[in-house]
Parts: C-alpha cells; sequence; structure tokens
C-alpha cells in the first residue's frame, strides 16, 4: 500500500488535527497521502485532489469521524472495493470501530498487508419513471422512502422477484442491507442482522396495519416498489445522505450490488461487543 486517501469529517477540529499529524506520519515513511480537497483547505495543505481521484488511485482510505463519514466515503470507492480503516475520534460506531489509539498500530499493519477484512453487502437502488431508468445509486446502509412532512399515509406496492408481496400503507419503507440494520431500521422494529450474512431487510414505517412486519427476504432478491399516492409529497433517501423526490407510478427497484465494502476491522473488538456497547445491553 503507496498511496493513502485520506477523508475526514472536515469543520470537526480534532479530525483535522488528526489529518494533519496523519498526512506527517505518512510523509515521514514515504508514503502518498491523498488528502481529500474539502479537507485540504481546511488544513491549508497544498496538493488536496477531487474525491473521485482519491477512489481511482487510494491503495487504502482513511476515514476520520463516525459512521456518517464512512458511509459516504464507502458509496465513493464502491466500485473499486478499496479496503477503508474507519476511526472513530468520539464514542464507538458500529462501522468506526478503531479508536484513535488504534490508529497506528493499525495503520502500520495494514501497510505490512497484516489486517482483517470485513466486506459488507452493498444496494443498488435504481429510480424507474415512466419505464425509462431514472436514476441510480449504490447504498451501503439502507434505501429509504419516505413521506414529506405534511402528507398523509402512502401506498406502496410491494413485489419481491416479481410476486406480490403487499401494498403497505404506511409513513414509509426501509430496505437495509445487513449492515444497515442496526440503522434506521432498527429504530422501526426491524432485526438486527449479522453485517456479514447477506440478504434484505423490508421495514414498514409505522404501518397503518399492524400485522404487518418487517421481513428478510434472500441476497439475490428484487425488491420492487411502486408509489400507488397520486397527491403526496414522497422522498427517498439513500444511506440518510442523498434524496430524490419520488412521483406518482415511480417503480423503485433494490437488489444486491455488483460491488462490496470491505472495512479494516479492529482485532480488539468484535461485532457483538460493539453492539453490548452501542446498545448498553446488560446495563441496568
Amino acid at each position: 500500500m503507496k498511496h493513502i486517501g485520506i477523508f475526514a469529517k472536515v469543520h470537526d477540529p480534532r479530525c483535522q488535527g488528526v489529518a494533519e499529524e496523519l498526512v506527517r506520519w505518512l510523509d515521514r515513511r514515504g508514503l502518498t497521502p491523498l488528502v481529500e480537497a474539502h479537507l485540504a483547505k481546511h488544513l491549508r495543505y497544498d496538493g488536496g485532489i477531487d474525491a473521485d481521484q482519491i477512489a481511482a488511485r487510494a491503495d487504502l482510505l482513511v476515514v476520520l469521524g463516525g459512521d456518517g463519514t464512512l458511509i459516504s466515503a464507502a458509496r465513493l470507492v464502491g466500485e473499486r472495493e478499496v479496503p477503508i480503516l474507519g476511526v472513530n475520534l468520539g464514542s464507538l460506531g458500529f462501522l468506526t470501530e478503531i479508536t484513535l489509539d488504534e490508529l497506528y498500530p493499525s495503520l502500520e499493519a495494514c501497510i505490512n498487508g497484516d489486517y482483517r477484512l470485513s466486506e459488507r453487502m452493498m444496494l443498488k437502488a435504481t429510480i424507474l419513471r415512466r419505464e425509462q431508468e431514472f436514476s441510480s445509486h449504490l447504498v451501503l446502509n439502507d434505501v429509504v422512502i419516505n413521506k414529506g412532512a405534511l402528507a398523509r399515509i402512502i401506498d406502496l406496492e410491494t413485489s419481491v422477484n416479481g410476486y406480490y408481496l403487499t401494498t403497505f400503507k404506511a409513513d414509509g419503507l426501509i430496505v437495509s442491507s445487513p449492515t444497515g440494520s442496526t440503522g434506521y431500521s432498527l429504530s422501526a422494529n426491524g432485526p438486527i442482522i449479522h453485517p456479514c450474512l447477506k440478504c434484505l431487510v423490508i421495514t414498514p414505517i409505522c404501518p397503518h396495519t399492524l400485522t404487518n412486519r418487517p421481513i428478510v427476504v434472500a441476497d439475490d432478491a428484487l425488491v420492487s416498489v411502486t408509489l400507488q399516492s397520486t397527491h403526496e409529497d414522497v422522498y427517498l433517501t439513500l444511506d440518510g445522505q442523498v434524496g430524490v423526490e419520488l412521483k406518482y407510478g415511480d417503480i423503485l427497484q433494490i437488489r444486491q450490488a455488483e460491488h462490496s465494502t470491505k472495512l479494516i476491522m479492529s482485532r480488539n473488538k468484535d461485532y457483538f461487543e460493539v453492539l453490548r456497547t452501542k446498545l448498553k445491553w446488560g446495563e441496568r
């Protein structure tokens, strides 16, 4: 690994300070830091490059911040499957489980080829409008259809592999990956899925029919959702970060993406420890 991409939560002074030291650390070892342009501007670092160039050139991506920053970076490098070392400078994250104290030992190990990868399934979400592809998106966590602030319950006709499932009458619908099962889906009473499994989770948001429950389908499933409401404001949100307005008759297709996210994991923690810590299991 010679070219190390650096992403950070640019408005967090802690992340800026760590990024400055990281650039110096890489320079001293004869490695090439690829500093994302917005971060470089905050650091007053000459030589910042665009995010898409980092995706094309990096052998490893170091992300400084929380899970949201890592999710954004994962969408960027998803098609190249660049390994990501996520460093959380605050509380333990579901994805950014490397602590600041572990940063340099973990980075040294990565450079020497000694690291543990967790391969995470991603989703591809495609919007069809008037039978034509309107947009397509790669996501790590989840795809969410949600009504606007003043909208009534919306109707979402849903099928799996061409077989009719139901028409959800609800505030919205979440289709998540196993990694995303501990996000919005969990808040809507969805199940926790181990991130190494391959499946899709369909979780209604506040369904009008109380017997509607989350359902887990196979990783090769094609989930199709047709917006049947005519006069409501409805939006599609991708990983909680990208938004698209949906129109009556739009069809949203969600399937497993061809690419995955490769996360470098801490050798000092396991997934169940992260669950216990984040969800405060066992505490009174």
